[in-house]
């Protein structure tokens, strides 16, 4: 008979990311910010491959990112509102993670499985600085996919990628509960 963790399932049950602009300082320390990466990294890992890393992305380095996102959204001819967009998590956080997926040569492992890996850890880390009782939100946007402000802003290698930009802070507001999907209709069992 298996032993529940009632606790645990409740967490997942009612988790609910904080929007990033509602974040505000103080942000994890060093040594929080290292468990809760920890937590992160015991993410399911077919072959061990580990095709993830992290950069640190503190309050000093929001700003230059939010000036390469706004040089690279005008060069891109992007509208004003997708520049903007692209710029205010830069503007508006206090830290971040970026998990960067990196892909690795695997004669086994292929890439798609790599990336649902990657994937799989930016979520573990956002529940894992909820768990910790930190506000924190998965962001990605058109930056995240722009391979000049990878590189610029990220110094990423070619084999690299960012998968999510996870904003951990203090919350300072719980946001209302939104629409979940209807479970029976998306089940089907065989």
């Amino acid at each position: 008979m298996p032993v529940p963790n009632p606790a645990a399932l409740d967490f997942l049950l009612t988790r609910r990311s904080r929007p990033a602009k509602t974040l505000t300082g103080p942000v994890p320390d060093r040594d929080m910010l290292m468990q809760l990466l920890t937590a992160a990294s015991r993410t399911p890992d077919h072959g061990k491959l580990e095709p993830w890393r992290f950069i640190i992305v503190d309050r000093a380095a929001m700003g230059p990112l939010a000036e390469l996102a706004q040089t690279r959204g005008e060069t891109l001819n992007l509208a004003p509102d997708q520049i903007t967009k692209g710029r205010t998590q830069f503007d508006q956080g206090h830290l971040a993670v970026a998990v960067i997926e990196v892909q690795r040569d695997s004669p086994k492992i292929p890439a798609l499985e790599q990336t649902y890996t990657v994937g799989a850890v930016c979520l573990a880390l956002l529940n894992a600085a909820l768990a910790a009782g930190w506000g924190a939100n998965w962001l990605s946007g058109w930056v995240s996919h722009d391979r000049e402000f990878m590189e610029q802003g990220f110094n990423l290698a070619s084999h690299e990628r960012i998968a999510g930009l996870i904003h951990i802070a203090t919350e300072t507001s719980t946001p209302p509960e939104r629409p979940r999907p209807d479970i029976e209709t998306i089940t089907t069992w065989l």
